[in-house]
């Protein structure tokens, strides 16, 4: 193993409820970005003590094993793997992950029941993202290891309530039972501080991880997202039916002046795309399509629209080209100005935290009998 975390401890008050259920250091997820989260990023962001998270939907079961070898190459640090609950090879993910250790599934959105009931039974954690407090408190209901609660300022799918009153909410409504992450908006450590004032067990960051040195995101592209100002971007619908965050570019502006009848038919040749890129027999793609119009009450046009968006995003986070892609992405892009290791990053986050909380006359908490 290499690039293990230097300190095992850190600062005692930014160990919480999160860090002792998966067994991190610090209170910060890398979430799971599609085609952005993968070995280098996620083991990079587990051996600086925080907790990363792979990005299983858009790669193969083949790509998948490869990437949870290499993690664990790299790192005995835990890490996670994000899924989606209506993928039809769900189990088979499971099993993979079950095999290798992995610690916890995260999903973008809610999960079924039925999948958290599974994951459960194969011993693994589980972490939604939310946007509302009534879908936390069915989470919950559910069973749900932690939360994530994403603001309106947050990157891709998001909703329309701002971190600020969003966080407060769900801590309110599940925070008692299970550790709720803060996310939308959050890349500094007076963020950090500020979501564990609201009652948050952490944060989680998207964007901010997507622009550091271990990710795998073109240079050129990172720089459109560093050039971007908090105004530049866009929730639109016109990718794939559902709310979501990009960059506001010429593309996107094509996409919402497009008529569904010049829509359709561009998403079902690219969801066809989709299948041969991550291996996808025709008929899992049809079973998939199926699961989603039964769970999330979609239509058929909604269908092929919601399996062309991770294509748009592949053209240019992977292939390097805006021109053909979206770029999704928190408001914080705003913010952000450079591109710093991720070991920098956290090391950063943890001074500047640690820093606010003495500016604050937050005393660390008193050293028990084995401390002192």
């Amino acid at each position: 193993m290499s690039d293990a975390p230097s300190d095992s401890r850190g600062d005692d008050r930014l160990r919480t409820r999160f860090c002792e259920l998966v067994g991190c250091r610090l209170p910060i997820v890398q979430t799971g970005m599609g085609w952005v989260s993968g070995a280098s990023l996620t083991a990079a962001t587990s051996a600086a003590g925080g907790f990363g998270i792979l990005a299983a939907v858009t790669m193969t079961r083949d790509q998948l094993a490869e990437a949870i070898a290499t993690v664990q190459d790299r790192t005995d640090a835990p890490f996670g793997v994000n899924l989606r609950a209506d993928q039809p090879d769900l189990d088979e993910r499971v099993e993979m992950c079950v095999r290798a250790g992995v610690k916890l599934v995260s999903f973008a959105g809610a999960p079924t029941k039925d999948a958290v009931a599974r994951l459960h039974d194969a011993g693994v954690l589980v972490m939604p993202t939310v946007g509302a407090r009534r879908h936390a408190e069915k989470m919950l209901d559910w069973g749900v290891d932690a939360v994530i609660a994403q603001g309106g300022e947050g990157g891709g799918h998001t909703g329309t309530v701002p971190t600020s009153l969003l966080l407060p909410q769900v801590v309110d409504a599940v925070g008692h039972a299970v550790p709720v992450l803060g996310a939308g908006g959050f890349h500094d450590g007076r963020g950090l501080v500020a979501a564990l004032a609201w009652g948050a067990d952490g944060v989680a960051m998207g964007t901010r991880f997507l622009l550091t040195a271990e990710s795998r995101v073109p240079d050129a592209i990172k720089a459109r997202y560093l050039a971007a100002a908090v105004t530049d971007t866009v929730v639109t619908t016109a990718i794939d039916g559902a709310p979501q965050r990009v960059v506001r570019t010429p593309t996107v502006e094509r996409l919402e002046r497009a008529s569904a009848l010049t829509r359709l038919p561009r998403a079902l040749r690219a969801a066809l795309a989709f299948r041969r890129v991550t291996g996808t027999p025709l008929g899992e793609l049809v079973r998939e399509g199926l699961a989603m119009r039964r769970h999330q009450s979609l239509t058929w046009s909604q269908v092929a629209l919601a399996a062309n968006a991770p294509m748009l995003v592949k053209a240019a986070l992977v292939d390097g080209r805006p021109e053909v892609g979206v770029l999704p992405t928190g408001q914080v892009t705003g913010v952000i100005d450079d591109l710093p290791t991720v070991a920098e990053l956290l090391e950063r986050i943890v001074a500047e935290a640690t820093a606010t909380l003495d500016r604050l006359g937050v005393g660390r908490p008193a050293a028990g009998p084995a401390d002192g």
